[in-house]
């Protein structure tokens, strides 16, 4: 008798392949399952059946990457292919404070803030406080009385200290969760009783590690735990049995504490005879609020990073290896985007082209571009320079009319700002905040469409725009792109001042594929200064000016040196090509209210219905 084979997992299929089974025996042939106290055994098998098939499939699946959905399956899986999971970050703030040594009798030359607590956030913050450490003493001088600790950089966390005595059985497993692994430092004593120690480093992988390196390796285990361990004599040195060995670290609160800005001082200060200073700091400045805290990388994103780090093998060859290797390297970039050389115009081989943009602020400093480059050596291939370059910020604004029923409740103002929280919302969300982004008209017009019952319909006009950054009262050319194909003689631009001309002058789009500098008294009428300035490419969407002494330009929300140009794309689709990082702008869009009479029942054969343009009309001036 040949047995069943089940296809899927479902409880009545399994209780019919039972009995089709138990059929097939003559001694139960004619037998009524239904009607007797045997359907109780067949429930219970098909039962039994049911939640081992169901077990058994769990248990596969959690034992390949893409399937797994427990936490410590997925990080065993990618740590088989020699991922290491991004930690828990601490936010980190910069304070400033002085201590007055006037009214001390020892007249110390030094002040030493010891390592640990320095400073508390207020309860105001997230209604919660805050612990800043720091993870080394810092020694200052005394200078006519003041020491002054300026700039100084502090964690956010709860700073631990954990000893083991070095054995070959043993396990170091950090007994905290939330440990900031960035932060972690390791030293190594010959025995408890000894007074010398060295640092070992952290080693991500073993390139460059040979058996005097000391170095220490770290991996993520149960529960958010993590397990750090000793090279072999091999790769890394081997400790001995007896060796002591000490591990500082911060377990921190992730992204909770980014933007604490208000902190009263909880530290311990020295002077350089070991004496403890008795001060009342009563004044922490903040030099920068509380920045850069990140959760423990996420499952999904172990799921989507692990292969790829994988299959670059720890070698950047093509530009997403570049991707992946600086996501690493840098781990507070929010979005970046790589490109070859190859791909501009003209082409620049032998260069990749490599955009950042971090979680908190527009750009990276140069200090972090260099420090990343450096690391970027060991990886990339010979002959290949990588060039960090500042992100540039493609604009989506938007002229929306909303026609609504006005036989609803709701008031037109209402209505607007939900429109608006709506937008906003969307404008924050992953979906546009990233390289590589697009924008869809279709479903951004839905969006308004389903605020509310009463918004009947809209028309929605849509423009991009750059911001041009000048070189004041100097003689340059100009190159801005765009990166989507936009429609002929649509060139808008602010005012701007140029040299040996009075008046305002904006940039005019003359529909040949030329630029020409105009001036306007009322808005309406153009005067042309000079024509011929730049050229415009409109199917790259590229606009070159040439060499011009631009002085100065007419401030626009609050900026100076920028100059805003604007353009309607011929596309309602909006990409953010390479290094274009797409940004809708609701602040600068407008939204406007209109009834619909025709859905409101005072005019149900559409003669006094206001119409509205989909069509964006070119204007003389960008007001």
């Amino acid at each position: 008798m040949s047995l069943t084979q089940f296809t899927n997992l479902d409880f009545d299929q399994i209780k019919t392949s039972i009995r089709d089974y138990l059929r097939a025996n003559s001694n139960f042939t004619d037998y009524d399952f239904e009607g007797s106290n045997f359907s109780v055994l067949i429930n219970a098998l098909a039962y039994n059946t049911y939640i081992n098939s169901y077990n058994a499939n769990a248990i596969v699946s959690e034992v390949f990457l893409d399937s797994a959905t427990l936490r410590e399956n997925v990080v065993s899986r990618a740590k088989e292919i020699g991922y290491l999971p991004r930690s828990r970050t601490s936010a980190r703030a910069n304070i400033s404070f002085f201590v007055d040594t006037s009214n001390l009798t020892s007249n110390p030359l030094t002040i030493t803030l010891k390592k640990g607590s320095v400073c508390v956030s207020s309860t105001s913050f997230n209604s919660t406080n805050y612990s800043f450490c720091i993870l080394d003493d810092i020694t200052v001088p005394v200078i006519d009385g003041i020491a002054s600790f300026d700039n100084i950089t502090v964690y956010e966390g709860n700073f631990v200290t954990e000893n083991y005595t070095y054995n070959d059985s043993q396990k170091f497993i950090l007994s905290n969760i939330g440990v900031d692994t960035s932060l972690l430092s390791i030293t190594v004593r010959d025995s408890v009783a000894s007074t010398f120690s060295q640092k070992y480093n952290l080693s991500k992988n073993i390139f460059g590690v040979d058996e005097t390196s000391k170095v220490f390796f770290i991996q993520e285990i149960n529960d958010e735990l993590y397990e750090i361990f000793f090279g072999d004599g091999v790769f890394g040195k081997k400790l001995e049995n007896g060796n002591y060995v000490e591990a500082t670290y911060i377990t921190c609160s992730g992204e909770n504490a980014n933007g604490a800005s208000g902190f009263s001082f909880t530290g311990r200060l020295f002077d350089n005879n070991g004496r403890i200073v008795v001060n009342d700091i009563s004044r922490v400045t903040v030099d920068t609020a509380a920045f850069g805290g990140k959760s423990i990388e996420t499952i999904d994103s172990i799921k989507k990073y692990a292969p790829r780090v994988y299959a670059s093998q720890n070698r950047a060859v093509t530009s997403s290896d570049y991707e992946t290797i600086v996501s690493q390297i840098y781990p507070e970039v929010e979005s970046i985007s790589s490109f070859g050389g190859e791909n501009l115009t003209p082409p620049q081989y032998g260069k990749v082209f490599i955009s950042i943009k971090p979680i908190n602020g527009p750009y990276v400093s140069n200090l972090v571009k260099d420090n990343i480059k450096t690391a970027l050596r060991k990886y990339a291939v010979a002959g290949i320079i990588p060039e960090i370059i500042d992100l540039k910020y493609l604009y989506i604004e938007f002229d929306s009319y909303v026609y609504y029923d006005p036989n609803f409740t709701v008031s037109p103002e209402a209505l607007r700002t939900n429109v608006f929280d709506s937008l906003s919302t969307y404008a924050n969300s992953n979906s546009l905040n990233k390289y590589g982004a697009r924008f869809k008209y279709s479903k951004f017009i839905n969006l308004i469409d389903n605020v509310s019952e009463a918004i009947t319909s809209n028309i929605t006009k849509i423009s991009i725009r750059r911001d041009l950054k000048i070189e004041p009262n100097k003689i340059a050319t100009y190159e801005i792109c765009f990166g989507n194909e936009f429609y002929v003689g649509s060139i808008l631009s602010s005012g701007f001042y140029v040299a040996g001309i009075s008046s305002i002058v904006y940039l005019q789009d003359d529909s040949n594929g030329n630029v020409n500098l105009i001036s306007t008294d009322d808005g309406t009428t153009v005067n042309i200064i000079r024509r011929n300035i730049g050229t415009i490419d409109y199917k790259k969407g590229e606009i070159i000016l040439f060499p011009i002494n631009i002085k100065d330009t007419v401030k626009k929300f609050g900026i100076d040196n920028i100059i805003q140009i604007s353009a309607t794309p011929l596309s309602n689709d909006v990409i953010g090509l390479q290094d274009l990082y797409l940004q809708l702008d609701v602040s600068n869009s407008s939204i406007n209210m209109i009834v619909d009479n025709i859905s409101s029942g005072s005019d149900y054969s559409g003669s006094n219905f206001i119409k509205t343009s989909s069509y964006s009309e070119n204007k003389i001036v960008r007001q």
